[in-house]
């Protein structure tokens, strides 16, 4: 399933739009405006990412772990890892989403 996450926030990255970092994020998550956000699991302190589940829970916004803020930055198009990605909009990723929310 990271695999299609990753994927997902790829396309959104080049047709559509993303927030990264946390302070981004959560600032996406406070407006309503992401699709589905994302964090690292690998993020030390625990602390930086821990408020986006109970925000995302809060504002009906669908929010996923993944084990790696390496691959989340590549994924994001940074040259470094990054604690959480928000998608906005998603461009081409309409359709991986619509397959994450399925479980597929």
């Amino acid at each position: 399933m990271s695999e299609k996450i990753y994927e997902a926030i790829e396309l959104a990255r080049k047709t559509g739009k993303i927030k990264k970092g946390t302070n981004e994020v959560t600032k996406a998550i406070e407006k309503g405006t992401p699709k589905i956000v994302v964090y690292a699991k690998d993020i030390n302190p625990p602390e930086i990412t821990m408020h986006l589940p109970l925000l995302c829970k809060e504002k009906g916004i669908k929010c996923v772990e993944v084990d790696s803020k390496e691959q989340l930055g590549a994924a994001a198009g940074l040259p470094v890892g990054t604690a959480a990605v928000a998608i906005t909009q998603e461009g081409e990723a309409k359709e991986t989403l619509k397959q994450l929310e399925k479980g597929e």
